[in-house]
């Protein structure tokens, strides 16, 4: 589960810096904003789901509400994403996960920014994943990428925890 503690001030300081009201971002994430209230003062412990929701309405990628706490694992309703490494190129930035999707768990995700790609990779089980509207099946040593500027979706499928890793692509804003 998440630590509250670096992410919280790092999402008050990407938000203060874009120049945005705690109101906006979570009208426009979709959250309440005493729920945006708690994660940015480290009351609320942030999933991955309004983690994902409220950095994509910053622009941003998901490590950059982690940087503050480099391996952070941060826990949703059936995936675990440990951040293993960011890279970064011109205009582009990579973030390499570990995930864990529990056994017979699903989890929706909301679209990231414009022009976000995901590749995983499975190790272990069988999972479903990919656009909400035409998940893809891939089970251990298979692969599988989609665009992850629509809403997706990560299911394990059976009775096996799904062992994966997850490189995100998220292009810069300009």
């Amino acid at each position: 589960m998440t630590t509250p503690g670096g992410i919280g001030p790092r999402l008050r300081e990407l938000r203060e810096a874009r120049g945005l009201s705690l109101s906006e971002v979570a009208r426009r994430a979709g959250i309440g904003k005493a729920t945006l209230s708690g994660l940015e003062t480290g009351v609320r412990n942030p999933t991955l789901e309004t983690l994902y929701a409220v950095t994509a309405q910053l622009g941003v990628p998901l490590s950059a509400a982690l940087a503050a706490d480099p391996a952070q694992e941060v826990s949703g309703a059936a995936v675990t994403a440990t951040l293993l490494r960011t890279f970064e190129e011109p205009g582009v930035t990579f973030e390499l996960y570990r995930l864990v999707v529990a056994a017979g768990t699903r989890q929706s995700s909301p679209a990231h920014q414009p022009g976000v790609t995901e590749d995983l990779t499975v190790f272990a089980g069988v999972l479903r994943a990919g656009p909400a509207d035409a998940p893809l099946l891939v089970g251990a040593g298979g692969y599988v990428s989609w665009r992850a500027d629509v809403p997706h979706v990560y299911e394990a499928v059976g009775g096996t925890d799904v062992q994966a890793s997850l490189l995100i692509r998220t292009p810069h804003l300009r």
